[in-house]
C-alpha cells in the first residue's frame, strides 16, 4: 500500500510545463504534415480513397465508410488545420478532439497503409484531449492569462514517456529473432541502395547490415535505461538522432523519425526547452526581445504555482491505466498463434514489430461456380492499387478479405454462392518462394478470428 501511495504521489508531483508545450507544438506541426502528405499522396496520387474502388478495412471497423469528394477533402483540410491549432494552442481542447477524430477516420479508411507511427499518432491524439498542454505559451493562455500555468502534474509527461519507452523496448524485443541477428532484411534493403550518391558504397558493404541490425537491437533495448540516467542521457539522444537520421536517409518512413526524437527529448528535465531558449538568448539578441514582448503580454495572470487540478478524473486515470495495460499486453499476442509472425502476420499489428521483414508474393484467385463446375481466373492487379496489391499478397487476413469481396461480387453476378481459391506464393527475407495459402481451401467459407490461427496459411519452410 505504501508503495502504491508513493507511486501515485510521484505521478502527481508538479513539473514544469515547458516540455509538454514543446511536444504540443511539434506534434501539431507533424500532425499537419502527416495529414497533408496523406491527402496528396494517398488520395490524389494513389487514388486509394475513391468511393468506387475497393478498400481494405480493419476488422471491427468495416463500418467506416469512405466519403466522396469534396467531403473527404474537407475532412483532410479540417484535420490539418486542427493540427495547426494544436500547435498554436488555440481552442486547444476542441482542436485536439477534431484532430483525433479526423486522423482516426483517415487511419481506418485503408488498412494497406498501416504504419506503426500512424497507430502511435492516433493513440496520442486522443490522449492530448485530456492533457493540459495549452496552459502556457499558447493563444488560449494569451487570450485568458488566468489560464497560464508554469507547472502541471507529472502524469501527462509520464504517459508520453511511457508510450515512447514501450515503442523502443518492444521494438528491441521483436528484433531478437534469427533473421534479424543474421542481418536480414537489412542486407536486402541496403543492397538496393548501393547506387545512392556519396553513401552508396557504405550501404553495399555486408558489415553495414550487421552494424545496423545489432546497433538497432541494442539501441531499442537499452535506450530507455540510458535516458533515465542523467549521466548517459545526452549520449542516448546522440545515438537516437544518429539512428533515425540513417533511417531517414535509407527508408521512406514519414514523420516517425521526427516524432521519435521529439518523444525522446521528453526524458530530459521538464524545463529543458527554457534552458535551450536561455542558451540561445545569450547568442541571439533578437530572442531577448521576443521574450520581453511575451512576458509583457502575460503581465496579468502570472501564477508560477500549481493550481491546475493535480489529480485527473476517474475516467482519465482509469482510461490511461487501461491504455498502458493494452500497450504492454498486445505486443505478446502473436504467441497465441502457431508459426512465425513475420510469415503469418497474425499478431503483427500494434506490436511495434518495425522493419523486420521483407516479403514478396505473386498469384491470383480462382472463382468456381459449383453449379456448372466452371472456373474463372481473377487477377487482382486489375482491381487494386499497386500498394493494395503488394500488401494484400503478403498479408493473409487481407487475402481473406479480398476473397470475401470476390465471393460477394461473383455471387451477385451468378445469383448463387461461389467458391473462391487463392493461388499465391511468397518469400520471406530472401528465402525461396513457397506456397503461402492452401490452394484447396475455399476462402469464401473461412472466417477471420482475432485469436485463432488460420489453418489455411501454409507453414513457413525454414
Amino acid at each position: 500500500m505504501c508503495y502504491i501511495l508513493h507511486t501515485m504521489n510521484f505521478l502527481f508531483r508538479k513539473v514544469n510545463i515547458a516540455s509538454l508545450v514543446f511536444f504540443r507544438i511539434v506534434f501539431g506541426i507533424l500532425g499537419f504534415a502527416d495529414v497533408l502528405g496523406s491527402w496528396i499522396g494517398k488520395h490524389f496520387i494513389d487514388r486509394a480513397f475513391q468511393t468506387e474502388n475497393f478498400q481494405f478495412k480493419y476488422y471491427g471497423f468495416q463500418w467506416v465508410k469512405t466519403l466522396p469528394d469534396p467531403w473527404l477533402s474537407i475532412i483532410f483540410i479540417i484535420t490539418m488545420f486542427a493540427g495547426l491549432f494544436i500547435a498554436l494552442g488555440k481552442w486547444y481542447r476542441y482542436a485536439a478532439f477534431i484532430f483525433a477524430l479526423g486522423f482516426s477516420y483517415i487511419y481506418f479508411l485503408e488498412k494497406s497503409y498501416y504504419l506503426n507511427h500512424g497507430y502511435l499518432t492516433m493513440l496520442m491524439s486522443w490522449l492530448l484531449i485530456f492533457m493540459p498542454l495549452h496552459r502556457n505559451y499558447s493563444l488560449d493562455a494569451l487570450e485568458r492569462p488566468e489560464w497560464r500555468k508554469n507547472f502541471v502534474p507529472y502524469w501527462p509527461l509520464f504517459t508520453l514517456q511511457f508510450m515512447m519507452g514501450v515503442v523502443y523496448f518492444y521494438g528491441g524485443i521483436a528484433k531478437i529473432n534469427p533473421d534479424w541477428l543474421n542481418g536480414m532484411p537489412l542486407k536486402i534493403w541496403l543492397a538496393q541502395k548501393a547506387d545512392m550518391p556519396i553513401l552508396g558504397f557504405i550501404w553495399e558493404k555486408e558489415w553495414t547490415a550487421y552494424f545496423m541490425s545489432y546497433g538497432g537491437l541494442l539501441l531499442d533495448l537499452l535506450v530507455v535505461f540510458f535516458l533515465i540516467n542523467k549521466k548517459t542521457r545526452i549520449w542516448a539522444l546522440g545515438f537516437v538522432i544518429f539512428f533515425h537520421l540513417n533511417n531517414l536517409i535509407v527508408f521512406l518512413i514519414g514523420i516517425f523519425p521526427f516524432l521519435s526524437v521529439t518523444l525522446t527529448l521528453l526524458y530530459f528535465e521538464p524545463d529543458f526547452p527554457i534552458r535551450c531558449w536561455n542558451w540561445l538568448e545569450k547568442r541571439i539578441p533578437a530572442l531577448q526581445k521576443i521574450k520581453v514582448k511575451w512576458n509583457t503580454w502575460f503581465a496579468t495572470g502570472e501564477n508560477p504555482e500549481l493550481t491546475y487540478a493535480a489529480r485527473p478524473s476517474f475516467f482519465i486515470k482509469n482510461g490511461t491505466i487501461v491504455l498502458m495495460a493494452l500497450m504492454l499486453l498486445l505486443p505478446f499476442r502473436h504467441h497465441l498463434f502457431k508459426g512465425d509472425v513475420a510469415w503469418t502476420e497474425e499478431g503483427h499489428r500494434y506490436s511495434w514489430r518495425m522493419m523486420l521483414r521483407q516479403k514478396f508474393a505473386y498469384g491470383n484467385f480462382t472463382i468456381k461456380n459449383p453449379r456448372t463446375n466452371t472456373i474463372e481466373k481473377v487477377y487482382p492487379k486489375k482491381m487494386l492499387t499497386k500498394r493494395q496489391l503488394r500488401k494484400m499478397r503478403t498479408h493473409p487476413e487481407m487475402i481473406l478479405q479480398f476473397a470475401h469481396h470476390l465471393r460477394d461480387v461473383y455471387s451477385a453476378k451468378y445469383g448463387h454462392e461461389v467458391e473462391v481459391y487463392a493461388d499465391i506464393k511468397a518469400r520471406l527475407n530472401g528465402r525461396k518462394y513457397q506456397t503461402y495459402i492452401d490452394p484447396d481451401t475455399d476462402l469464401a467459407k473461412e472466417k477471420f478470428e482475432f485469436f485463432k490461427h488460420a489453418e489455411w496459411i501454409v507453414p513457413l519452410e525454414h
